[in-house]
């Protein structure tokens, strides 16, 4: 029980740093040497690893903050995450594996919220410390199509 609550504060943690658009301190919930990718699930399901987004390693998660606040232009818009059936699959060598469901609402400055994306993450977790972080995180997609520019991280 421990372990999910942990593993669980650190999937709040990370969208939380989303959703209030804290997006410089969400590369610090990743190990250095991880991987962070989105790919749709006809990918997914083909074992192609192919993906929308691929970065692997923090510093890259760094440079995709640094881009969205200097290099990219997109209409205001905010995030929410909601995450559940948040499942741990297994340990193997002090990594935990964990998949979860996720839907992103998001809400344009007109005041429209739409079901932005829709899919499951899943994780590989290890301990750094006291803490709970990233090392891997595949978010798949249940569609490949996003209608809207993919700025921020899902």
């Amino acid at each position: 029980m421990e372990l999910q609550y942990h593993v669980e504060q650190l999937l709040t943690r990370y969208v939380q740093c989303i959703d209030d658009d804290r997006l410089e301190a969400w590369p610090d919930l990743f190990v250095d040497d991880c991987s962070y990718r989105i790919i749709p699930r006809e990918n997914a399901d083909r074992g192609m690893s192919i993906g929308i987004m691929d970065c692997d390693s923090r510093g890259m998660l760094h440079d995709r903050v640094v881009s969205l606040r200097n290099a990219n232009v997109y209409p205001e818009h905010f995030y929410r995450h909601l995450v559940s059936s948040v499942h741990i699959a297994g340990i193997d060598n002090g990594e935990i594996s964990v998949q979860s469901n996720y839907a992103v609402l998001q809400t344009r400055n007109d005041g429209t919220t739409k079901l932005y994306s829709a899919g499951r993450y899943m994780d590989r977790i290890v301990a750094v410390g006291d803490a709970l972080r990233f090392k891997e995180k595949l978010v798949i997609l249940d569609t490949y199509r996003i209608d809207t520019l993919l700025a921020r991280p899902l």
